[in-house]
């Protein structure tokens, strides 16, 4: 049943539903009509039976010429016995043979008694009997005994249930059909988002899932799915913007490269002018290992590979080893490289956490000016670990997305990198916990951070 349509299985369900429904309410329609067409015959068994013992009472047995309205065939009948079971009304014809057995005259005696389906002279149809004793007006002591025909009465039980079951299958099957097709109704805005999800290509970001106009679950349904395309269509958009913004980032540094290799093998007359060459081309091979590490980070970390390996890391130890590391470039562009310690320490994955904060002072070097400034300090249980310049600081309309993945500035001019370094710093924050902020400094310059948990005690 698993493999049908969902419409189908529905409307079988709905039916299955009806047709207990219908059964029990069927059931009990004919057996109540049964209960009130038997209290019916009942009831008037006994009005025959008090009618013939008023009148034996008022003027005795009724003479052999008065035996007509004990036998009025073939609707009803009755008889007048002794207490043996002698039949003494009527007393000739074939009421002449006692209706009931001894067993049922010895009942009759102590109490009104019925007996069902049994057979009698007077009809060839199955009867009910009832039979009950009574005094005469000599003070005889006789039982009398009515009767009627059971064939009407069957035949109103089967008319009745053919009509139940004929009305149930034809309801059953006008509710079924009737079911299917709302439900079909109901589904048709779902198989639209099908199909036209199945024609969609990802190219256009105006593609979106037909909506119905009234307000259910599926119309809902359709504007969340909407609003999900939409997002994809973003974070599509994103990914394209990164990979152009790569691909050109890895494309200048390589050009750069082969350009001054060419030069130098082809019209580099020394060792001097050779060596020059080397060392730039040493360079650019730092740009694009520092770009490929940036990826491979970026990678990892939307695939759900950063598992981390914490450690207690002394921040003071960390900022002096990447002053040591940038302190020849620094001095290379006339920059100085502080460091201020507030003797913090954190429970920190030491590798990752070192490349997000050289990543810091590489933007700084790059597109800040004068001193950079390393620093941390504790508040309210948070480490916060500072990488400050007196640059021309960010755009403001930058500050909110500069840690986005892809997000570039240049405010100073300078050529823009791929927009990886700060997203990486916030990734690497998260994953210990924490978050990367920004701030431009009053009197010019920017302020980077990252926060992380103090270490636990």
């Amino acid at each position: 049943m698993w493999r049908l349509p969902i419409k189908l299985r529905i409307a079988l369900v709905l039916a299955a539903a009806l047709a207990v429904l219908l059964a029990g309410l069927g059931l009990f329609i004919y057996l109540r009509f049964e209960a009130r067409l038997d209290e019916t015959i009942n009831q008037d068994l006994r009005s025959r039976v008090a009618a013939i013992s008023r009148g034996m009472q008022q003027a005795g047995l009724p003479g052999r010429e008065q035996s007509g309205p004990f036998v009025e065939q073939p609707e009803s009948f009755a008889q007048v016995l002794g207490p043996g079971g002698t039949v003494l009304a009527p007393g000739s014809g074939p009421a002449a043979t006692s209706f009931i057995d001894k067993a049922s005259i010895a009942a009759a005696k102590r109490s009104p008694t019925f007996v069902n389906n049994v057979s009698v002279p007077v009809t060839h149809d199955p009867v009910r009997l009832f039979a009950a004793a009574t005094v005469t007006e000599a003070g005889r002591h006789v039982i009398v005994v009515t009767g009627t025909p059971l064939d009407d009465r069957a035949d109103a039980l089967t008319n009745l249930r053919d009509l139940l079951v004929g009305g149930g299958i034809a309801t059953l099957l006008l509710a079924s059909l009737a079911g299917y097709a709302a439900v079909a109704a109901a589904l048709r805005p779902v198989e639209a988002m099908r199909q036209r999800a199945s024609e969609m290509s990802g190219a256009d970001e105006r593609e979106l899932l037909p909506v119905g106009r009234a307000r259910d679950e599926l119309s809902r349904l359709g504007e969340t799915l909407n609003a999900m395309l939409g997002r994809i269509h973003e974070a599509l958009e994103r990914e394209r913007r990164f990979l152009d913004d790569a691909s050109h980032e890895l494309r200048t540094p390589l050009a750069l490269q082969r350009t001054e290799l060419e030069m130098a093998l082809r019209y580099s007359r020394d060792a001097r002018e050779l060596r020059e060459a080397i060392a730039s081309a040493i360079e650019e091979a730092d740009r694009l290992i520092a770009l490929s590490e940036d990826l491979l980070v970026t990678a990892r970390a939307a695939g759900g590979d950063a598992e981390l390996r914490r450690s207690r890391v002394e921040v003071g130890a960390l900022l002096a080893e990447l002053r040591d590391r940038f302190a020849a470039r620094a001095a290379a562009a006339g920059r100085e490289l502080a460091v201020s310690d507030g003797a913090v320490a954190v429970d920190a994955d030491r590798e990752r956490l070192e490349r997000a904060l050289a990543n810091l002072v590489e933007n700084a070097l790059r597109h800040g000016d004068g001193e950079i400034a390393l620093s941390a300090r504790l508040t309210d249980g948070r480490v916060e670990i500072h990488v400050a310049d007196r640059g021309p600081g960010f755009p403001p309309d930058f500050l909110t997305a500069a840690f986005d993945r892809g997000a570039t500035a240049s405010p100073d001019g300078r050529p823009p990198g791929a927009g990886l370094g700060l997203a990486i710093v916030a990734r690497i924050a998260r994953a210990h916990g924490g978050r990367a902020a920004a701030a431009n400094r009053a009197g010019g310059g920017a302020d980077v951070w990252i926060e992380l948990p103090a270490e636990r005690r």
